[in-house]
């Protein structure tokens, strides 16, 4: 099976349809758009393909960088939190950090404005390409609407995301040719309807079987399934996903596979993680990837930096041994236990909470939580040679010693420096999922010295997410017997005891699974925001006994609620080393829309979501395609 490896064209400079910087002329100036003439420049199947490809090499900036914009995903829900508590400015107090006018694209902030100007701007490339679909001559019908096709999963991939982001927003549906300034909002369900009908027609027309890094019949019927579910259709959403289970093109890796299958330490989740076994052939659990080669990206880009953002803090100079004596870790390549180039080194941008880091590991056979896959602190050694030569035949005795817990008693001596703190310095993280060890020297001695987690591909979809969406299905049509069926279909893949009490399922028990399986794989705040609208729009009672509708729902929703119950972080108001405390509320369900994009916007009226300022100003969203 071949590789695509995704190349920007001249088309994707075309200008965002709605970016954070507004829809100021310069963004959409006619000018610009005659010098790129897309109706004369797409007008070959080859370079309709390339436009597409284009858009996949879009997708993949949600996992790449410094904060990658899948932390800020994470971080507003019960998983994770910022844990940069050496800055003021990080999306920790969600109410005052969080505003329309706030910076909402920097990592030292938050990546909110990257989904807002991204998001557009993939409906936009895509957009392009469906407006000039017939510019082209195919060799069939086939051919013409396999592009046409990719190109609506790609649009509903970025609706499904902005929906779920920003709730309504505006829906454009062809390309723009001119300066346009007069949008408005269109309700969610509308987007999603339209949505669910173009994927409907992309199923039967495109196909399994081609290069890794294209666009799958499995990953469009993936994909309808969300929608399927954010629409409350479950049947359809059954339907969806027994298309992609029951093809018989794809199953759970159960068997070791790929370069590290000999490895007798280690088991088939680790093989499925590895950065050179997520596109071979033998592979058959990808649905959907985006494609990051160091040989096709050059060593200077930024790469996956997963490790950097996910790892914590370990290698700061001031972890002391439980005395306070003597720095317990150095970092370096070149020591004689080089901890960097075993585990990677970060800055613990993601803090994985208590909840996904402990509480929902319940069994001790899992393969997701078992020593040499899960990292904790205590298993990380001290590696300080000056440990070697003490005087003190106790801190000597350390040297190559797991770790001390932190505890009440050493906690002031083992974190002597005020600029430490357990938040982002001592914490368990996947070691399976975050481990990317880069094959290009120059990558990680001149540019990235210590290795921050080079160029990797990486899952967009997954056929154990397609199960548990399964399952999540099954849930609110009532059939928990089946939704038991289909989450111990993950659990036995990983080795973890099968439930066995199908009337215990709730989604409380898919969302501890999710946590589990698809760690910096899922959109974490766009799936509970999802669930958050089902639970309003049907008003089935949550396991916390509540229910919950649609016309409170900034005010009252399960996305709150649940991220309360599991993120102690943001319950108990946690203070950081600067004096901020987390927090975070119930209008958070959605993330505000940037300023600058209504500012410029002079003769329409995109709406801003409840608890952020110009709610007021708002006016009913459109309930029809325009």
């Amino acid at each position: 099976m071949n590789i695509t490896y995704k190349k920007i064209i001249p088309f994707v400079a075309l200008a965002v349809l709605l970016s954070a910087n507004g829809c100021k002329k310069s963004n959409l100036d006619s000018e610009l758009l005659s010098k790129l003439e897309p109706q004369t420049a797409l007008t070959s199947v080859a370079a309709m393909k390339a436009a597409i490809a284009g858009i996949g090499a879009n997708v993949r900036k949600e996992f790449t960088g410094d904060m990658a914009p899948i932390v800020t995903e994470s971080i507003f829900s019960e998983v994770a939190v910022d844990g940069t508590t050496d800055k003021s400015t990080q999306a920790q107090d969600m109410d005052t950090r969080v505003t329309p006018d706030a910076n909402l694209d920097n990592p030292d902030f938050n990546r909110i404005g990257f989904y807002w100007t991204e998001g557009f701007r993939g409906v936009r490339m895509a957009n392009t390409v469906i407006t000039y679909i017939d510019n082209v001559t195919y060799k069939d019908e086939a051919e013409k609407n396999a592009i046409l096709s990719a190109a609506y999963f790609y649009r509903a991939y970025y609706y499904y995301r902005l929906v779920h982001q920003f709730g309504d927003v505006p829906l454009n549906l062809k390309d723009i040719t001119a300066p346009k300034l007069d949008y408005y909002s269109t309700r969610r369900e509308v987007i999603l309807k339209k949505m669910q009908e173009d994927l409907l027609f992309a199923e039967k027309w495109l196909k399994d079987g081609v290069d890794r890094g294209d666009v799958t019949k499995g990953a469009c019927s993936h994909l309808l399934t969300k929608i399927n579910l954010a629409l409350g259709d479950f049947d359809a959403a059954i339907t969806s996903a027994n298309n992609v289970i029951n093809s018989g093109t794809y199953s759970l890796m159960r068997n070791r596979f790929g370069s590290t299958a000999n490895d007798a330490t280690k088991n088939v989740v680790w093989d499925l993680h590895r950065m050179d076994n997520k596109a071979i052939a033998a592979n058959r659990e990808a649905l959907f990837l985006t494609i990051d080669r160091e040989t096709l990206q050059g060593a200077t880009d930024l790469g996956s930096q997963v490790m950097r953002n996910c790892v914590p803090a370990w290698h700061f100079a001031n972890l002391k041994t439980p005395s306070g004596a003597t720095q317990a870790i150095v970092d370096g390549v070149n020591v004689e236990i080089p901890l960097t180039l075993m585990y990677g080194r970060g800055i613990g941008r993601y803090r994985g909470t208590a909840y996904s880091t402990k509480n929902i590991w319940t069994d001790n056979t899992d393969y997701r939580h078992a020593p040499g896959m899960w990292m904790n602190m205590t298993d990380l050694v001290y590696n300080n040679p000056a440990l070697k030569t003490s005087a003190n035949a106790t801190e000597k005795a350390l040297y190559g010693k797991p770790l001390v817990d932190v505890t009440p008693a050493n906690v002031n001596n083992m974190f002597l420096n005020k600029g430490l703190d357990t938040i982002r310095h001592f914490f368990g993280w996947p070691h399976y999922k975050t481990f990317i060890n880069s094959t290009n020297a120059l990558a990680v001695d001149k540019y990235w010295t210590p290795p921050r987690g080079t160029n990797t591909d990486w899952y967009i979809f997954r056929l154990a997410e397609t199960y548990l969406l399964r399952a999540e299905a099954y849930y609110w049509k009532g059939n928990l017997a089946l939704a038991m069926a289909d989450l111990n279909q993950v659990r036995s893949r990983a080795n973890a005891a099968l439930l066995t009490d199908a009337s215990a399922i709730t989604i409380g028990t898919i969302l501890d699974e999710r946590a589990r399986e698809l760690y910096y794989e899922e959109p974490r705040k766009t799936e509970l925001t999802r669930i958050a609208y089902i639970f309003a729009m049907t008003g089935k009672p949550a396991y916390n006994g509540k229910t919950y509708n649609l016309a409170s729902f900034s005010d009252n929703n399960f996305f709150y609620d649940r991220i309360i119950e599991k993120n102690d972080f943001y319950r108990n108001k946690v203070p950081t080393i600067m004096g901020v405390n987390f927090k975070i509320s119930p209008y958070h369900v959605l993330w505000p829309v940037p300023a600058a994009a209504q500012r410029f916007n002079t003769g329409g009226r995109i709406n801003q979501n409840k608890g952020y300022t110009g709610y007021e100003n708002n006016v009913p969203a459109l309930d029809k395609i325009q």
